[in-house]
Parts: C-alpha cells; structure tokens; sequence
C-alpha cells in the first residue's frame, strides 16, 4: 500500500485498517460513539492552526479531518447503512440545490442574498421533513446541533431567530441586556440562591454571546483566543516565581497580581 493523491487510496486504507481477519486491532473496536469525540477534536485543531496562521499545520489537521468521514462511512458501510459514495452524493446534491444562483436561473448580486437564499431553502427543506414525517411544522432551530459548545451554539441560535426579526436592534441594546443581566446575577448572589444564580449567569453567557454576534466577532473565537492569552500569561507568572525562588502558591496574591501587571503591560506596550 502506497501514499496517493487520490482520495479512493484513503477509503482503501481505511477498509484494510477494519479488515476483520488482517486489519487493526485497536481500528476494529471502534464504533460510531467511540471515534465521535475524535471527529470534533480534529475540528478544532483545523480552527487552531488557522487562527495561527500555520498553513503547514493546517494541510495535516485538514487530512486528519477527511478521515473522520471516512472512518464513520466505512463502519456505517459494515453494518449496511450507507457508503462514502452515499455521504458524498448527498452533500454535493445539496450544494448544488442550495446555490441556484450558481446551478440555476435565479440570481444573487452579493453575498448577503446569497445566505439568504441558502437559509430560505434550508427552512422549505425543514418544513417539507416535518410534512413527510407527518410531526409538527419544523422549528426554526430544530436543527442547530445540541451537541456544539454551549457558546457557539447560543450565537447560533441567536443567529438563526434573527433571520425572522427575532432580534435587539442593535449592539447598544445588547449592552444594555448584559448590564440588565450582571445585575440579575448580583441579585440571585445576594439571597444565596444557587439555583438561581445557575440560570441568571446562564442568560449573562447568553446575552454576551449575543454583544459578540452584534459586533461580529465569534464568540467561541474570542473566548479561545482569551484562554490562550491567559494561559500565557499564567506562564509568565510563574517564570517570575521560579526567577524570584518562590513557589506560586506561596507567593501571595500581591506578588502574583504584580508579575501578571508586568506581562499585561508588555504585551499592550508591543
């Protein structure tokens, strides 16, 4: 078996790897719930390299990436469910049925119309599932994933109520909301009420995701991005403990907070 361009040498690979006398073994105890959490990591380490700008990185988590289809269409096969031809098939239908100003007659001048468009047909398609199904008409946010991040998936329900109208009217509005929030927060707090104090910081979240969605920035993006510059921070702190010949937990806070203002006031000086 050789390395190839080609994407049927991966599918190849992949049928030898779950052959049931001469593949894997580890490969072999795979189902879809235990490769599942695999397929959402290899997600975010695409995201990772490209918020880092690292292209070369980016070309291996990207194959890491294929193979999760791959992987999930050659157990689906086994059992007889569906093939990769079947997977593939549907998404390139799909595209072509959600773009007929690219397939078809109809025309999008920008990119605005174009979304709206693909939205438009993404609700008929819900509505004409629900008829077949004989179930209730479709919800508008039947389906944004339960399983996304809590806040990526708030921002995209947000996002979805908004194609209706289901909206604040601009990002000050927002504001106002999350000030409104905090101050729920301090309340719930002040009469020691765990429950609910458990949903008033729930809608502060949810109201943030939204001032984020406002401004157009993606708040699972920010909040990465905030981790990561905590993280490095936190380093920096501890370097100057070990520098200083103090352990971090005995340092005491004021000697912590000043080695955190030292780092915090490089990096706005660069």
């Amino acid at each position: 078996m050789q390395p190839s361009r080609d994407l049927s040498r991966l599918i190849e690979i992949m049928a030898a790897l779950r052959d049931p006398q001469s593949g894997c073994p580890w490969d072999l105890e795979q189902d879809f719930s235990s490769i599942r959490h695999y397929t959402i990591e290899e997600a975010y380490e695409v995201a990772d390299a490209i918020e880092r700008g690292d292209y070369d990185h980016l070309r291996e988590e990207l194959g890491d990436l294929i193979l999760q289809p791959v992987y999930h269409a050659q157990i689906a096969a086994e059992q007889g469910l569906f093939e990769i031809g079947d997977v593939i098939y549907a998404i390139t239908e799909k595209l072509i049925r959600r773009h007929p100003h690219v397939f078809g007659d109809l025309d999008a001048s920008d990119p605005e119309a174009a979304k709206m468009r693909w939205e438009a047909i993404k609700a008929e398609e819900r509505a004409r599932k629900a008829e077949r199904r004989g179930e209730r008409p479709a919800s508008l946010l039947d389906d944004v994933p339960a399983g996304l991040p809590a806040l990526a998936r708030a921002e995209k329900l947000a996002k979805r109520a908004a194609t209706v109208g289901f909206d604040w009217p601009d990002a000050a509005s927002v504001t106002a909301k999350v000030h409104e929030e905090i101050t729920e927060v301090e309340a719930a707090a002040e009469i020691d009420d765990p429950s609910a104090l458990h949903a008033e910081i729930g809608d502060l979240l949810f109201a943030v995701s939204n001032l984020a969605r406002h401004h157009g920035i993606d708040p699972e993006a920010a909040l990465r991005d905030a981790n990561r510059k905590f993280a490095r921070r936190f380093a920096y702190v501890e370097q100057r403990c070990r520098e200083d010949g103090v352990e971090p937990a005995d340092a005491g806070l004021a000697r912590l907070d000043g080695y955190w203002n030292e780092i915090r006031a490089a990096d706005k000086a660069k």
